[in-house]
């Protein structure tokens, strides 16, 4: 029986060591998570009845693989969740699947409207050229946006950039309203110095072109392909991710894997090109499992801190990989002062997003999840209050990182009666802070070195990297999921090529299109 350690359980651990362990006897596995939950940045958050998504995940993929996987964990419901129920309004129903109202391994299938609140007005997300946007732009900036647009589809700029990318795709107008400013608030650098690969990434086939296609599609009733942005719906665990990976860990736990919680992996004894045994702290002692295989999901630049044999320029380029790491405020509230002015029917008239990106100038708030129109089950009552976040992008250990809880909840608060989102003088009746480090991998710095630094942990035989911090890839989760499909699959056939893992979401399609 072969030791196989995998470091970190998240999505990508969590579904490597499922993987794994479905041929009985060939593998011991254990999972070394650094700290006390499961889930990784897919987990859910308890406060007081309440519950946190952090980030926000779509359970939504092109790949059938991931798909029927989530479904063997969590069936899709087969009833109407509360809030249908209560709404009398029609939802996908699965013949036989479970009623949530009494089952709680289940799936619900959840209406995906997110919007841009610019201005205290509401643009669609992504932006659509309809009667809506018309009337908030108005005509002089509609006219500009045009002729921008034809601009840029004329003369091309060279796609050295992020901000090239952008503007090619939507032209100059569009990009300064609309994401200049919030990918500046995300990164903390301006996409002039952002690579391209970013947006080749996460927007891949979505331009001004897409959008009018997908209208068109509607419009004459056919079927097609559908960029992630524009899917109108998706599937959700009842109480948010994390209860799905919580359940996987115990069917894991069930075939006989191990985990060792509050494992911070520090270092490894190697032996030539191959790991001979992992290093970590646990409890404030020094500990070490030898290891034949090891399946890393630990942020690139930790992993190589800790190879003692590592050559020079390998450590030059992952000290050099940049993060961003945020903060969600969690709020409790009576109500919004904006409100339902769409056709969507939502308990309490509360507006019926589950994101709302920010791009108002001066606001450092980049985005507001609300939690009730995600599940209805990740609220205590959610026919009487509000349960949102709001995600602040910041750097460990900068300004903003070091506010007290306190603080946050000043801050949030502030802004949201700034934009106009909550009435003056509200006070939450409750709030929870959440920071979490290394949540997005970022694209500039020594990241145009990333293929030398894949190249060298190519060659050590028994590593195997996967996942979002893993890669240093800005991977969404079904992603990081296939990765660990693909990295299992090497190891079974014993495959010295690794490139199919790190092939994962770079297809020029986006990585969520799927025919409608």
């Amino acid at each position: 029986m072969k030791n196989v350690v995998i470091i970190g359980a998240g999505p990508a651990g969590l579904t490597a060591a499922y993987e794994l362990l479905r041929e009985p006897g060939a593998y011991r596995v254990i999972l070394l998570e650094e700290s006390e939950q499961i889930g990784g940045i897919s987990r859910t958050v308890r406060h007081n009845g309440n519950r946190m998504d952090i980030g926000g995940h779509r359970f939504f993929s092109k790949d059938d693989r991931v798909t029927a996987w989530w479904s063997d964990i969590f069936p899709t419901q087969g009833a109407p969740a509360m809030d249908d129920r209560l709404l009398g309004q029609s939802v996908s129903l699965a013949k036989g699947g479970p009623d949530p109202e009494t089952s709680d391994e289940v799936m619900l299938s959840r209406r995906r409207v997110s919007r841009i609140y610019y201005r205290r007005r509401f643009f669609d997300y992504p932006v659509r050229m309809n009667a809506s946007t018309l009337r908030n732009m108005g005509l002089p900036a509609t006219v500009r946006a045009g002729m921008s647009y034809v601009a840029a589809c004329a003369h091309k700029l060279p796609e050295d950039s992020l901000e090239n990318f952008y503007v090619n795709r939507f032209g100059r107008t569009l990009y300064s309203m609309f994401f200049e400013g919030y990918t500046e608030k995300l990164w903390g650098r301006h996409p002039s110095e952002i690579s391209a690969d970013w947006g080749a990434q996460r927007v891949k086939g979505l331009s001004i072109r897409a959008i009018i296609k997908d209208m068109l599609r509607k419009l004459s009733g056919g079927k097609g392909e559908v960029e992630t942005s524009l899917i109108e719906s998706f599937l959700y665990p009842k109480y948010g991710p994390g209860q799905l990976w919580e359940s996987v860990a115990r069917r894991i736990a069930a075939r006989g894997g191990e985990f060792l919680m509050g494992a911070c992996v520090n270092g490894f004894q190697m032996d030539g090109d191959r790991i001979a045994a992992v290093e970590f702290m646990q409890g404030g002692k020094p500990r070490s499992l030898p290891a034949d295989i090891v399946v890393s999901s630990m942020p690139v630049k930790d992993l190589v801190r800790g190879i003692p044999t590592a050559p020079q320029y390998a450590r030059e380029i992952a000290e050099g990989l940049p993060y961003r790491d945020f903060v969600t405020v969690g709020l409790q509230v009576s109500h919004l002062a904006i409100r339902n002015r769409t056709k969507l029917k939502t308990l309490g008239g509360l507006v019926p997003d589950c994101w709302i990106y920010v791009q108002d100038p001066g606001v450092t708030m980049g985005r507001i999840q609300l939690f009730n129109n995600w599940s209805p089950y990740m609220v205590r009552d959610p026919e009487h209050t509000v349960w949102m976040g709001l995600e602040y992008f910041c750097a460990e250990g900068d300004a903003m990182w070091r506010m007290s809880d306190e603080e946050w909840v000043a801050r949030a608060v502030g802004e949201l009666i700034g934009m106009g989102v909550l009435d003056e003088a509200t006070q939450p009746d409750d709030f929870h802070v959440e920071r979490v480090k290394k949540a997005y991998p970022a694209y500039f710095d020594t990241y145009a070195r990333m293929e030398e630094l894949r190249a060298y942990l190519d060659g050590i035989g028994n590593l195997y990297c996967i996942g979002r911090n893993g890669q240093h890839r800005y991977n969404n989760m079904d992603h990081s999921m296939v990765t660990a499909f693909e990295a299992v699959r090497c190891i079974r056939e014993g495959r010295t090529d690794k490139s199919a893992i790190w092939n994962v979401n770079t297809e020029k399609s986006y990585h969520e299109e799927k025919t409608a």
